[in-house]
């Protein structure tokens, strides 16, 4: 009895320990500044103090491997009892007995760590008990976030709205447990993209002559029914195995097989769909061809001053794959056309990627942010109407960056394509690109251009025609959500505040280092000196990623490749994941918030812009892990929570997890939807008003269909 007693002394010590060594971390202080001004200020960004998450809980057993379809049985619709799952209450106060506390509604235990499973306090570690590393919640009077975004002129991020048009926090629909839930009635079926499987809308398109059918065209109303799987689903095979292989029913597409299989993208191999690592250009084998681009302009330098590029029309994206090897962080990107499911294909082999089209609309990417840009035969008409597409590219490469052009009129002799190299010629030149290589590769016998942008404007100024002309003043090059595509040049900056004025440090330094041009900058979205800003939210993230995510609340990092953080301010909790090297990071900046985005890409993260109130250009279940730091009491003043979360069950694999910090409020109404989709609620958590859920989907899927499917 008396070690008993001994045992449960020490247990409690060690969680008033946790109580006071955690991290202080950013808090959502987002409405401080609204956008315009935060533009004004360098862009610098904000902190989340969101959560304590140094917990006492129950089993902490990591999630199975494997996902089975959870039963309806009474056991099952009760996550919060069953064996491995969590639900643990924060006790505030340093008493050593037992206490309870009221989290989401419940009365719950607080419950001890077994022996196994408790956080080990580190001595060694620095900061450990002191009061500059402690993780809070914000203070109530700080937990709100701007109830209203300033608009102005040239902001990339202006939305408006209407008092009437805000949501009421606690919307009915939001708080159904037993809601029936009811299959997508769609062509798609396993594969439906709501924003780019608009049959109606297509319907209506008076031309495509622009790719606009390739184009997002979202529902009035976002879906609310749920996408089926594809039959005999299994869960992913791991990365890095995955880059090589798939299951077949996961992607149970052959027609891109049988159309590109001499070219080595991909084959059958009884249950599997494998990739050799070839292309188009390069058949035998992505290495190959990846060392041949660097010894054709080694000032490419891969992995050290070439570290985030874009990959434009992408297939299956092997590309990327494989210069994950060689340190580069790869954006993919390719419509959702006639080649079937290249960007699933990608997606599933755990390789980052987007669907999207360059058609009428500016890509979702901030201006100057891409080291490189690579074009392997990717079938877009650069050198046509003014050059607007090659200017959308001119936009997206950062000054002094390079494209990457690959296709057969740098190599081939045909007339089509000596035509389009002539073209092409006159075109970069009068855009002042530098040809700084030529060359061929007698292996896969193709040729490959590689072009220079220029660094200042001095050969802007010296064209004898304007044409391309220069964008005019107001034309902000950071607007790009569903901005027009413009046939101009902006002119490069000069002042050492706006970014693009100098190369970030070489990878991987700047991961850790503020951009230059956070220096100008007199105060951060956290309302402190932007630098400080800065530093403050990547510790802040270390600490929750290590003592949290990683080893407190029970995920399996090994079934985890292809992570999203749906709401980043400096993408801290991407650059602290950076320490688990098989995992990626797509960050996304919200448009009504502070435009970060371009602080992200410095340093050697990517990311883009978007609104949750629409459905992500993504395929389903192509996601293990999504994470969301008080983005959905942001996003409930403009549109309903019950669409954003049918979004994430979309997007998320089964066995994937969802990780929310957010108010008490809005963390019970998320829980209660997961309930009702069978999902698995390993752990919920609370203090004060703040709180955090972790919860994983399973296999399950209703068994009826909507009549009508928008």
């Amino acid at each position: 009895m008396k070690a008993a007693v001994v045992v449960f002394v020490g247990l409690c010590l060690v969680g008033i320990w946790m109580l006071t060594s955690s991290n202080i971390g950013p808090e959502d202080l987002s409405y401080i500044i609204p956008r315009s001004e935060v533009k004004d200020k360098a862009s610098t960004p904000s902190l989340d103090r969101s959560g304590t998450d140094d917990v006492r809980s129950g089993d902490t057993g990591d999630p199975e491997n494997t996902v089975e379809q959870k039963s309806d049985s009474k056991e099952e619709d009760e996550p919060s009892k069953r064996n491995g799952d969590r639900k643990v209450a924060f006790d505030d106060t340093s008493e050593t007995d037992t206490s309870t506390v009221e989290n989401s509604g419940e009365i719950v235990e607080d419950m001890v760590l077994e022996n196994e499973d408790r956080p080990q306090k580190d001595e060694k570690s620095d900061g450990v008990g002191s009061q500059e590393t402690v993780e809070k919640f914000p203070p109530e009077n700080q937990s709100e976030s701007l109830n209203e975004i300033s608009s102005q002129n040239g902001s990339p991020h202006v939305v408006e709205w209407k008092d009437e048009e805000v949501v009421e926090a606690s919307s009915p629909e939001d708080q159904i447990t037993d809601r029936n839930w009811k299959l997508c009635s769609v062509t798609a079926r396993a594969d439906y993209i709501p924003c780019l499987d608009n049959e109606a809308a297509l319907k209506k398109l008076r031309s495509t002559k622009h790719y606009e059918h390739r184009e997002r065209h979202c529902p009035e109303q976002a879906p609310t029914c749920l996408v089926p799987l594809p039959e005999g689903y299994k869960q992913s095979i791991k990365w890095p195995e995955s880059r090589d292989k798939i299951w077949y029913n996961n992607v149970p597409h052959t027609k891109l097989v049988a159309y590109k299989g001499h070219q080595n993208w991909a084959n059958i191999s009884g249950q599997h769909i494998s990739f050799p690592g070839g292309g188009t250009q390069f058949k035998r084998g992505a290495f190959h061809y990846i060392d041949f681009i660097q010894e054709s302009w080694p000032d490419l330098a891969w992995g050290r001053k070439s570290r985030v590029i874009l990959d434009v029309g992408c297939g299956v994206a092997s590309f990327g794959g494989y210069l994950f090897e060689r340190g580069v962080l790869t954006m993919s990107c390719a419509p959702k056309d006639e080649h079937e499911a290249q960007v699933q294909f990608a997606l599933e082999r755990g390789i980052p990627a987007i669907s999207a089209v360059m058609g009428t609309k500016r890509l979702p990417f901030p201006s100057k942010v891409f080291d490189v840009i690579h074009c392997a035969r990717c079938r877009v008409p650069w050198h046509i109407e003014g050059g607007v597409l090659l200017l959308e590219l001119n936009r997206l490469l950062r000054p002094g960056g390079f494209f990457v052009w690959s296709a057969t009129p740098v190599y081939q002799k045909s007339p089509e394509d000596m035509g389009i190299w002539q073209a092409m010629s006159a075109l970069t030149k009068s855009m002042c690109w530098k040809m700084v290589a030529k060359r061929k590769d007698k292996v896969n016998n193709i040729g490959v251009a590689i072009y220079r942008k220029p660094s200042d404007n001095s050969c802007y100024d010296k064209r004898a025609e304007q044409n391309p002309p220069i964008c005019q003043k107001s034309d902000d090059p950071d607007v790009a959500w569903y901005a027009p595509l413009q046939a101009c040049m902006h002119r490069l900056p000069v002042d050492s505040s706006n970014h693009g004025v100098v190369w970030p440090y070489d990878w991987p330094a700047r991961l850790e280092k503020a951009p230059y041009w956070m220096n100008t900058s007199p105060i951060g979205v956290y309302g402190r000196p932007a630098p400080q800003d800065f530093t403050a939210d990547y510790e802040h993230w270390k600490h929750v990623v290590s003592n949290s995510y990683v080893n407190g609340i029970g995920i399996d990092w090994s079934s985890v490749r292809n992570v999203m953080d749906m709401r980043s301010v400096y993408g801290g909790f991407a650059a602290a994941l950076q320490e688990m090297k098989k995992v990626w990071v797509m960050n996304i900046v919200l448009i009504d918030s502070p435009d970060t985005l371009p602080i992200i890409y410095d340093r050697g993260l990517f990311g883009l812009y978007h609104d949750w109130c629409e459905s992500f250009s993504t395929y389903p279940r192509t996601y293990d892990l999504l994470h969301a730091d008080h983005l959905f009491s942001k996003l409930k003043k403009r549109c309903p929570i019950l669409p954003v979360i049918v979004e994430v069950d979309r997007m998320l694999r089964p066995g994937g997890n969802l990780i929310v910090r957010d108010h008490v409020d809005t963390i019970s109404s998320i829980e209660n939807l997961a309930k009702s989709l069978h999902w698995k609620i390993r752990m919920t958590f609370s203090k004060g008003k703040e709180g955090l859920l972790y919860a994983q989907k399973s296999m399950w899927r209703p068994s009826e269909f909507e009549t009508n499917t928008p």
